[in-house]
């Protein structure tokens, strides 16, 4: 979240209203939209070691630099956390990550010229106060302990209560960066639909996305340790929502799921109260102790599903969360496979008719081995690196179907390219990092930062 929640909203009087909220997110193919988000560590280029927020080359004076592109700073407690321009957002994720979170835009050409435009405003800043970004999925070099923590209030809350739910949470909250992508839905039907393909392929997205082999310096036996750190962060919050594929599901039922979810927090008066641990469904009968007597606001609801981390998330559009940060020309693949499976009806029902036999034990044992082995995991008889190919064939063929054309007369597909290659080969981009590592770079892991900067 890129800023502090609005004070005011609309009063919730009943769970309906809650529904009533998600339902709303549904409208036409025509008005359906992509927002990518992505994440990165920037380092003092001096000595490698991560950004503090102050200091002449600090997150402070990336968030003041960037002002001069038109930029407006989000203050918390009188200090910039982020920015706003244009639909988009910089926010600060806590150990300094910064992340922009794009406009929602009509088309894969948009979203990526986006990325693009954020990615030279950024380096421009970095290189002038001495500082460098790298996309990658975990911290490669330094310690949890070395990490600086941002000035915003509500991490001091998940701080202090991550711990008690898994041993991985705090990594996850500095040490851990994502590239992401939000779309639309058309009704109830479409939403289920997409949030079944969404959670059965996102170990897919996981495995050729990977890109987390280093942890303090050293390879950690993983390919994807991000995707390892949310199997042991809040079992309450993440996981892969088996509930999901069974009958019923709709709104109401991720509603009743994410009532049962314990809070973190509301906010009000200026002011971020601790209720982690406490029920969203007291809140609803006016019985929440940190609030006692009062009931939520569509915003209060709104802030809590920001709280909660399955590998696909529901709002008022859908997220796809399972994918580690990479390099700068790897960053619109992930939007533009999403899209292509999920935006085109033929490819949407060719991926449905994939995975809907799969069993809920082949879908966890997909989740529990892809951080480890990637594209090289076996599932039903073959590596996964076949049924990537099958599912990237799959969103080639619906982008070529949306025939949705840049100036220039080029279509979506391009936006594939670098995913063509990962699977053409079978070698993530985990797998390069590391053949660097022990080549190279002669195990030393410094080289990832001063030469994979953006």
């Amino acid at each position: 979240m890129s800023a502090p929640p609005k004070e005011a909203g609309q009063p919730v009087t009943d769970k309906r209203d809650l529904v009533a909220y998600l339902a709303s997110g549904g409208k036409p193919a025509a008005d359906w939209r992509i927002g990518t988000e992505h994440e990165k560590f920037g380092f003092q280029r001096s000595d490698l070691r991560p950004l503090d927020y102050g200091g002449p080359n600090g997150i402070r004076a990336m968030l003041e630099g960037l002002q001069r592109f038109g930029w407006e700073p989000i203050l918390e407690a009188g200090l910039p956390i982020g920015l706003t321009y244009q639909g988009q957002a910089i926010s600060l994720e806590p150990g300094g990550q910064f992340e922009l979170s794009g406009a929602p835009l009509p088309t894969l050409h948009d979203t990526c010229a986006e990325v693009h435009s954020h990615l030279v405003q950024v380096k421009a800043v970095a290189e002038e106060i001495g500082a460098v970004f790298v996309g990658v999925g975990f911290q490669p070099k330094w310690r949890r302990e070395d990490i600086p923590v941002m000035p915003k209030a509500r991490y001091d809350i998940m701080r202090a209560y991550m711990p008690t739910r898994g041993s991985l949470g705090l990594d996850m909250m500095l040490r851990s960066c994502t590239v992401q992508v939000n779309l639309d839905f058309a009704d109830e039907a479409d939403m289920v639909t997409k949030m079944r393909v969404g959670l059965a392929l996102q170990p897919v997205a996981t495995a050729i996305f990977a890109n987390s082999p280093f942890t303090e310096g050293r390879p950690n036996g993983y390919l994807s340790y991000r995707s390892k750190l949310w199997t042991d962060t809040d079992p309450d919050r993440c996981g892969m929502l088996p509930f999901v594929f069974e009958d019923g599901m709709g709104f109401e039922r991720y509603v009743e799921h994410a009532l049962d979810v314990p809070m973190y927090f509301v906010y009000r008066d200026g002011r971020y109260i601790d209720a982690s641990g406490q029920s969203f469904r007291d809140f609803l009968d006016g019985r929440l102790p940190a609030l006692p007597g009062e009931r939520p606001t569509l915003n209060d609801w709104d802030g809590h599903l920001t709280t909660l981390f399955p590998e696909v998330r529901l709002k008022r559009y859908i997220e796809m969360r399972g994918a580690d940060a990479g390099p700068w020309d790897i960053i619109c693949g992930l939007p533009a496979l999403w899209v292509g499976l999920l935006y085109d009806a033929g490819a949407l029902d060719a991926a449905w008719q994939m995975v809907r036999d799969w069993t809920p034990e082949e879908r966890a044992y997909l989740r529990a081995e892809v951080p480890r082995r990637a594209l090289s995991t076996e599932f039903r008889g073959r590596p996964l690196l076949a049924l990537a190919r099958e599912v990237l064939d799959l969103s080639r063929q619906g982008l070529a179907r949306l025939g949705r054309l840049d100036a220039t007369g080029k279509d979506e597909v391009h936006f594939l390219e670098p995913l063509e290659e990962i699977v053409s080969t079978g070698r993530t981009p985990a797998e390069g990092l590391l053949a660097a590592y022990y080549d190279e770079w002669n195990g030393n892991i410094d080289p990832l930062i001063t030469e994979c900067a953006y």
